[in-house]
């Protein structure tokens, strides 16, 4: 729990940190608590108690009595006080969500992104797609105060450019911030995709939780959000968690970047449907396939590992068109071995991250993820804690993200709170 000061130059600060007290308590708090909890004095908690009644921020919601004395007034997060957009832009799909103060989904939406379109055609798309998302939620569009995006990296996020990510062939040094802000009329954050994960995982946890963990992050691409002492790890460029060139098989086939066995080539769900395709459970991809065919390949890979009706047309041999069948054990044992294989090659690849940061806790999560993760989490925790060059030896944790596959559309939104209501003790600071 941060703690305020009573220096009265930094109101802004004090009415944060009391907001976030007040949030993070799911039941409210009194004044007397929060005096407690922030070290305020109670003139100060007065003060700021007012002002974010009259904001709308906060409400009154009922009396305890606590022994003798005046019967306490408890304050409680006015959820509808204030809402945030967020994007997050993956090759596949556009996710858009409106959260509200409590960091609540109130609207969703999904739209294909359109992979051979121009940036300035796809920012049209997303600025006409959030107002659509604001209008069909019922939301006052004053109280909207931002939109997040979160997009696969690098970022130049001082400047809010997307540099050069990959499967947008077309997006090179994209002013994506600026853009999206003048065609919405909004403030606009931006972040890297990853992130953006981990901070929704901070966002909806408490302080004894999530102190030190990776956000393994399974879409389009792999990659990692990274959290230390629950400060969120951005590093000098805030592009911190690109783990996709760590080395897993010496053996692999040569990467993009020139080495051999690089984790983020072996285990991406283009590559898991080739492996399916050499395996003979799936018919081949066309060249050039777009993401959406491997997506619909993969989908149904994922379906004969758990042993789901699938077209059996999809298999290489099998029945009339149209058909659908349950897999035989031999196929439904041969996409497992796959998912397996990517649980094994991502293992290595974590050790590596728990090493390096000490970590104790991995959280998985993504817009590919769900499907498979059930299957790879059967080796994956035994093949890091088994081991022989894991350094920590103590037991960790493997959970899956709360809050689903849309988890960087909702840290992006969370971004925005966190931006405007979080205590932030470098706004204490006198600007020269």
């Amino acid at each position: 729990m941060r703690t305020g000061t009573n220096l009265p130059a930094i109101g802004g600060y004090n009415q944060a940190v009391v907001l976030d007290a007040i949030r993070r308590a799911s039941e409210g708090l009194s004044r007397v608590e929060l005096a407690v909890q922030t070290g305020l004095s109670a003139q100060t908690i007065g003060n700021v108690s007012r002002r974010l009644l009259e904001a709308g921020l906060v409400r009154e919601t009922g009396k305890i009595v606590n022994g003798p004395g005046k019967p306490r007034t408890i304050l409680q997060l006015e959820a509808r006080g204030s809402y945030a957009v967020g994007v997050h832009i993956d090759p596949a799909v556009i996710t858009y969500v409106v959260l509200d103060l409590r960091g609540a989904v109130v609207s969703h939406s999904r739209t294909r992104t359109p992979s051979a379109s121009e940036p300035v055609q796809l920012i049209d798309l997303m600025a006409r797609s959030i107002d659509r998302l604001i209008g069909d939620s019922g939301v006052d569009p004053r109280l909207v105060i931002g939109v997040g995006i979160a997009s696969p990296g690098p970022i130049d996020a001082e400047q809010g450019i997307v540099l050069d990510p990959p499967m947008l062939p077309l997006w090179r040094h994209v002013p994506l911030r600026a853009a999206l802000s003048e065609a919405t009329g909004l403030p606009v954050l931006l972040e890297k995709d990853v992130t953006a994960a981990a901070v929704a995982e901070l966002w909806f946890s408490t302080a004894s939780e999530r102190a030190n963990f990776a956000f393994v992050y399974y879409g389009t691409g792999f990659g990692t959000g990274l959290v230390v002492g629950r400060e969120v790890v951005r590093g000098s460029s805030s592009n911190a968690g690109d783990a996709g060139h760590i080395t897993v098989d010496p053996a692999g086939a040569i990467c993009v970047c020139g080495r051999a066995g690089c984790v983020g080539d072996l285990i991406t769900p283009r590559a898991l449907v080739c492996q399916a395709v050499d395996a003979g459970l799936l018919p081949a991809l066309d060249d050039g396939a777009d993401m959406e065919s491997v997506s619909g390949a993969f989908h149904r890979l994922a379906a004969i590992a758990g042993g789901a009706p699938v077209d059996v047309t999809e298999i290489e041999g099998s029945g009339p068109a149209d058909a659908q069948a349950t897999p035989s054990s031999d196929q439904r044992d041969s996409a497992r071995r796959i998912l397996h294989g990517a649980g094994l090659h991502l293992a290595r690849a974590i050790v590596v991250l728990v090493n390096l940061l000490d970590l104790d806790e991995l959280v998985f999560g993504g817009p590919f993820w769900d499907e498979i993760g059930d299957v790879v989490l059967e080796v994956l925790p035994e093949a890091v804690e088994q081991s022989a060059a894991l350094i920590p030896r103590r037991r960790l944790g493997f959970v899956g993200s709360a809050i689903g596959e849309d988890v960087a559309a909702v840290g992006a939104a969370c971004l925005v709170l966190d931006h405007a209501f979080s205590p932030r003790p470098s706004g204490m600071l006198i600007s020269v």
